[in-house]
């Protein structure tokens, strides 16, 4: 095939899709091939190239994007490594608007299927090319047609096999490629050796070819001409077709192979030598047209003996070393060193222009999905990269008091790298806590505080906000008189306590005549009455109460702002346990996000955590997917995500609003009270 058909220049592509697909073993196998490395790692023996922090080691998974360049028959690329668990998907989403390309690595397991349209569908609505590359064929137990074509019923963009397998003895023993029209045979840890294309072999070639012409031709209107004709396209149109509809989107190529025996591998690099579109391609679909530098940072890291590190895609222009580039609002930023990365190693460079994926030094300033500039006009791109909505907490603490002051500048910089984390102090709880995509992303993001920034944490379950309310209207008299020497402290005051209406909030009403309470004291008992509602006779703030005064005393001299809060306070204390105090609970409003065989069961998980459920239908643009909305109390929320996932494989996810309080009785708020006082 031509050369021009396909992309120049440096590329960069991304590996995603589920876990244990196997795509950090299929990285290993394009440096080992490519000549990057010498030796291939294995994820079991944790010495792979990508995965090289200790926290994905401990796992033996990935959990943060990580970047090997490489290069192959002349061509560069950069590949990028996104974890598979749902947990670390914001780690996918940084990097798409640089990226070139994506390879979808998969298994070939029909009861897989699910997991893979979280990456599916965000990289069609993004417009970006995408192939898919079945792994571990030689472990395929069934047709790799039948997983094809279910997967296809839930797929945005048609899948185009580009390769069938070869079965001798019910295993998988090498492929033909449908394009080529060549038949090979695997080698284990070699290239794979080209055999006779007949028998039974080529007549399955000859019928899945054809239904890959047929594909192509929806979209040309020529080769739909050639087919009807019984004309044989030309071999360099066909390859023409498949780089051209792979670049609009409008198909999604199929390769198969096994990355642990480098079967398929070398034909995938090929095909992305040929295929894969340049960067301008990449900077029309964010709206970059400007000649000058226009970088997008894809991922930060702060290494331990390096210093922080952005990496970042070179959209447009050059940058060199030492150049001031612009972000955010305008500010300006130094590089302070351009480095090509290949897992945790770094080769400084002096310079880097369009096309180039390289680690910036000493953007201190930069963070995760800014967009940096070297013009007079700001660059702005036509989206950004999508932030996930949290879905599990943790409340923490330091475990030495000492460490406390230092736990908002780390979290700062976990959140430069991943923006998908959030960090909340909560003045009423006088809690902090912080929210992330599930149990083993908190747990990273705890692991990583203590080796990066040696700051140790507890964490527990965030305590759920109830408040409280009242039943009942009573009158009380709040009075205090105090007389120490010199001037006394006397206030004296009538309270009308009443409930209001649920969400009506606070009031406060001056009914007083006569002038036995001046009026320069009224506002002074207001805020008595107020300091008291931050904790109430169960222990809770109080919401949706009425606060009337009605009478009172005053003495000329001993009188004071201070002495009628206190007696205001002293009021609200004796009468509000005799207003049938209520405890409330915040109840959420709640989308639960599954694909369809799982609704059931998620209509069972609501009803099992006290929450109504208001109706479902189909998720928008979702193929075989639903959408649950329902009521659930706060409190029954903490481990809901770690359930759904494990009803969906994973890929299940709620989002969370609050929608009012309720109240809560029987022994649920009597351990909630209990739990408070022990607390205090």
């Amino acid at each position: 095939m031509s050369k021009q058909n396909g992309g120049s220049g440096p590329r960069c592509v991304a590996l995603v899709g589920p876990y244990g697909g196997g795509k950090t073993t299929l990285l290993e196998s394009m440096l080992w091939i490519t000549g990057a490395t010498q030796r291939k790692g294995s994820v079991s023996a944790r010495n792979t190239i990508g995965d090289f922090s200790p926290e994905a080691r401990a796992r033996q998974m990935s959990v943060e994007v990580n970047a090997a360049t490489m290069r192959y028959m002349d061509e560069t690329f950069t590949i990028l490594d996104c974890p598979g668990s749902i947990e670390f998907l914001q780690e996918m989403l940084n990097v798409l608007p640089g990226i070139d390309a994506a390879i979808v690595v998969c298994e070939p397991e029909a009861h897989k299927i699910a997991l893979l349209q979280p990456y599916l569908k965000r990289l069609a609505d993004l417009g970006i090319p995408h192939a898919l590359y079945v792994n571990k064929i030689d472990k395929a137990t069934g047709s790799v047609r039948e997983v094809l074509t279910a997967l296809q019923d839930m797929a945005p963009k048609p899948l185009v096999l580009r390769q069938i397998p070869i079965w001798q003895n019910g295993i998988v023993t090498g492929f033909v490629d449908l394009a080529l029209e060549r038949a090979y045979v695997y080698r284990e840890h070699a290239a794979s050796e080209l055999i006779e294309l007949d028998g039974d072999v080529r007549a399955r070639e000859t019928e899945a070819r054809f239904q890959m012409l047929e594909r192509l031709a929806d979209y040309d209107e020529h080769l739909m001409e050639e087919l009807l004709s019984d004309i044989v396209p030309p071999r360099d149109e066909i390859f023409d077709d498949l780089q051209k509809d792979l670049v609009a989107g409008l198909i999604v190529p199929v390769f198969i192979g096994s990355a642990l025996g480098y079967n398929g591998v070398r034909r995938l690099l090929k095909a992305w030598r040929h295929e894969v579109p340049e960067v301008s391609v990449a900077a029309a679909r964010l709206g970059v047209s400007s000649n000058d530098p226009v970088l997008q940072v894809l991922k930060t890291y702060h290494t331990n003996h390096g210093g922080k590190l952005s990496l970042a895609r070179v959209l447009a222009g050059h940058v060199k070393d030492g150049a001031v580039l612009r972000h955010g609002n305008g500010d300006d930023v130094r590089v302070g060193g351009i480095f090509s990365l290949k897992g945790e190693a770094q080769t400084k460079l002096g310079e880097a222009g369009p096309g180039d994926t390289v680690a910036l030094g000493r953007l201190d300033d930069v963070v995760t999905g800014e967009t940096l500039w070297g013009g007079k006009s700001p660059a702005k791109l036509n989206w950004k990269p999508e932030v996930l909505t949290a879905v599990y907490a943790l409340a923490i603490n330091a475990a030495d008091r000492k460490d406390e002051v230092k736990i908002t500048a780390a979290i700062a910089k976990l959140r430069e790298e991943d923006p998908s984390l959030v960090f909340e102090q909560n003045a009423e709880l006088h809690e902090m806590t912080l929210k992330g995509q599930g149990e083993i992303h908190l747990k990273v993001a705890v692991e990583k505080l203590a080796s990066k920034y040696a700051l140790t944490l507890k964490t527990h379950r965030p305590q759920v906000p109830y408040k409280e309310s009242i039943r009942k209207t009573a009158s009380i008299r709040g009075r205090h008189k105090r007389q120490s020497g010199g001037h006394g402290q006397f206030g004296d005051v009538v309270l009308e306590i009443r409930p209001q209406p649920r969400g009506a909030g606070f009031a406060f009403e001056d009914r007083i005549s006569g002038g036995v309470v001046p009026r320069n004291f009224i506002p002074s008992v207001e805020k008595g009455v107020v300091d008291y509602l931050h904790n109430g006779p169960l222990g809770f703030p109080v919401v949706d109460v009425a606060v009337a005064l009605t009478d009172g005393s005053y003495h000329t001299v001993d009188s004071s702002d201070a002495a009628f809060q206190t007696a205001a306070r002293i009021g609200m204390t004796e009468g509000m346990p005799s207003c049938a105090p209520v405890l409330l609970e915040p109840i959420m409003r709640v989308k639960i996000h599954v694909p369809s065989d799982a609704t059931a069961d998620v209509n069972g998980v609501i009803s099992s955590r006290r929450g109504k459920i208001l109706g479902f239908d189909a998720r928008d643009g979702w193929k075989g997917w639903d959408s649950v909305d329902a009521e659930i109390p706060q409190s029954e929320l903490h481990d809901l995500i770690v359930e759904l996932r494990s009803l969906t494989q994973g890929v299940g996810t709620f989002e969370q609003n609050f929608d009012h309080l309720a109240e809560l009785t029987g022994k649920l708020a009597e351990h909630a009270v209990t739990s408070r006082k022990a607390a205090a």
